[in-house]
């Protein structure tokens, strides 16, 4: 995987050794190959220097659909560049993993400084 931020925005473009993620359909969600794209995301970004962790969003309290997960800051760290959630804004309709296995990349949206009191 090779990611590159673009504002608001990150791509990921899949590489040649990279794993596909396929939707088995069983679970909370009915979409693993979403939280296995997320998950191998994580350990990319976290190599890189974040500190991310994925979790269900209803779980942190946002009013979403139980199933819906991203990446977030796992504790604020000063940095607004490196204090970001990441989702997929496209949940409702398809996985991050649909675009990532058939076009070679996807585009999730990114907010950066999470724990500040505007963002909370």
């Amino acid at each position: 995987m090779k990611v590159e931020f673009n504002g608001n925005y990150i791509v990921v473009t899949k590489e040649g050794s990279d794993s596909i993620f396929r939707n088995t359909g069983w679970g909370l969600s009915g979409n693993q190959g979403e939280s296995r794209f997320l998950y191998h995301l994580k350990k990319l970004l976290n190599s890189m220097g974040f500190d991310l962790i994925k979790k269900r969003m209803t779980k942190d309290g946002h009013l979403t659909d139980e199933g819906k997960q991203y990446l977030r800051a796992r504790k604020p760290s000063g940095d607004p560049k490196k204090d970001i959630a990441i989702y997929n804004p496209r949940w409702a309709i398809e996985g991050a993993e649909v675009d990532f296995n058939a076009e070679g990349k996807v585009t999730l949206q990114v907010v950066y400084d999470i724990f500040s009191p505007e963002q909370i």
